[in-house]
């Protein structure tokens, strides 16, 4: 008899576990979700990060709060979002700048399994500007000028290891120019440089650069993506303006930590989908001169690793090194 009721408490108490995890997922969110950002605000991960915030928060019917937790190249707040309770309370926006890091810092996470994909979001390339008293008005004017000078024209960049900082080393590597790298804290104080002219060339996220390139501050001579820019038809893309091969484009993607209930997963990926598609969401991506892109959760897994392959290699390439 005491065997019987030991079994029957037993299996009951697996049920009771079992069900304990299903109930939350059913009922999720059960409070406000917060969507960290590890990056400062005002840059293309914040514009991202707040357009889904907004969205979700009207498809999950609970308030979606942005955390900007900025610092170490967005390894700081990623490093909070892979400490986080894995509940889908807590969601991280990521960027290129993921790839980047485990080439740049010793981390306390595994990037391929601290966190389990949700979506891609959307891809935005860069964008080669420079000052408009250079004396070059496209990608092949702006390299034989760099050559005719070595050493003596800069770039401005957000910061050592940011996109800005490798999408310019990777046109320095393969256009064979050499140019100097002018970190500052932020893509806003570098844009700003180039506009004074103190700089001569800044290659950022596009995102960040339309309004100055509408506003003639910027000269804009080449889209760093594989194909032009929909906002911009007529610019050509670097690599078919005299760097063939060339690809730098931001990417933004959704990421839960490991562990989340799959239930949870599989909501937050249903809602995602249904905000990716909506027009209304895509012209506001378009307007930024960035795209959304479909991909399965596999694929979007799959595409993180290939890209921390590709720019691992140019850090070592460049001998870059984070401060």
């Amino acid at each position: 008899m005491f065997k019987t009721h030991a079994l029957l408490g037993a299996s009951v108490a697996l049920a009771l576990a079992g069900f304990s995890t299903i109930v939350p997922a059913q009922n999720y969110p059960t409070k406000p979700v917060r969507l960290i950002v590890p990056f400062p605000p005002g840059g293309s991960n914040d514009i991202v990060g707040r357009l889904m915030a907004q969205e979700l928060t009207e498809k999950l019917g609970k308030q979606v709060v942005v955390d900007n937790r900025g610092g170490a190249g967005g390894v700081l707040g990623t490093e909070i979002a892979a400490n986080a309770d894995p509940d889908g309370h807590t969601l991280l926006v990521i960027s290129v700048a993921y790839a980047f890091n485990p080439a740049m810092y010793k981390l306390r996470f595994d990037p391929e399994k601290a966190f389990v994909p949700i979506s891609i979001l959307g891809t935005g390339p860069n964008a080669l500007t420079v000052t408009p008293k250079l004396p070059a008005n496209s990608v092949k004017e702006l390299i034989a000028l760099a050559k005719a000078q070595p050493g003596k024209l800069n770039y401005a960049s957000s910061g050592v290891g940011t996109f800005q900082h490798l999408g310019s080393e990777l046109f320095r590597i393969m256009a064979g120019v050499n140019i100097v790298h002018v970190p500052f804290k932020g893509g806003g104080p570098a844009m700003a440089d180039v506009i004074a002219g103190n700089t001569e060339i800044c290659l950022g996220s596009l995102i960040q650069m339309i309004p100055h390139v509408d506003s003639k501050r910027l000269r804009l001579l080449g889209i760093g993506g594989l194909k032009r820019a929909k906002i911009y038809p007529n610019v050509p893309t670097i690599a078919e303006a005299g760097v063939p091969g060339y690809d730098s484009s931001n990417w933004w993607g959704l990421l839960a930590p490991a562990k989340t209930p799959p239930a949870v997963v599989t909501r937050l990926r249903a809602e995602t989908t249904k905000i990716l598609a909506q027009p209304e969401l895509q012209k506001k991506f378009e307007s930024q001169g960035a795209e959304t892109v479909k991909m399965s959760p596999d694929e979007f897994g799959r595409f993180i690793k290939t890209e921390i392959v590709k720019w691992t290699k140019v850090v070592k390439e460049a001998g870059i090194k984070a401060e």
